[in-house]
């Protein structure tokens, strides 16, 4: 019995080939050629899981995003010098979170002399602001 339709097998080999070769390439390139993404700055304070940060990497992750703060324009460039005034773990609205506060005398707007920011358990940034909530 002869088949209705025949190819030859050099065929099926070579397209398997192209295949397998496009697809090889087009990984390698992905993986290798592609350009390299650099993370903003603060981006070593970036967890995952929910195992609770200690207050000494808190305080250094606040240090951090205070600098990129200052550096971005966001607040005035005084308060690159202030020191931390206190880390504590507090009720958030989504289970506790780090409160950090910062005092800076130097401002002359005394709404503005605070500067709070809120990190998740893990450490994770989540804002800043002039109001504490």
């Amino acid at each position: 019995m002869t088949p209705l339709y025949s190819f030859p097998l050099s065929v099926l080999f070579e397209s398997t080939l192209m295949k397998t070769l496009i697809s090889t390439s087009t990984l390698a390139i992905s993986l290798f050629a592609a350009s390299p993404v650099f993370a903003a700055e603060g981006s070593s304070c970036h967890f995952h899981g929910n195992k609770p940060a200690s207050a000494a990497v808190v305080t250094d992750c606040a240090n951090q995003r205070k600098a990129s703060l200052v550096k971005a324009g966001k607040i005035d460039a005084s308060w690159q010098a202030v020191k931390l005034d206190k880390a504590e773990l507090v009720d958030g609205q989504k289970g506790k979170e780090w409160k950090v506060t910062f005092k800076n005398p130097a401002v002359t707007d005394a709404s503005k002399q605070t500067l709070y920011m809120f990190f998740s358990q893990p450490g994770n940034f989540i804002a800043a602001n002039h109001t504490g909530q």
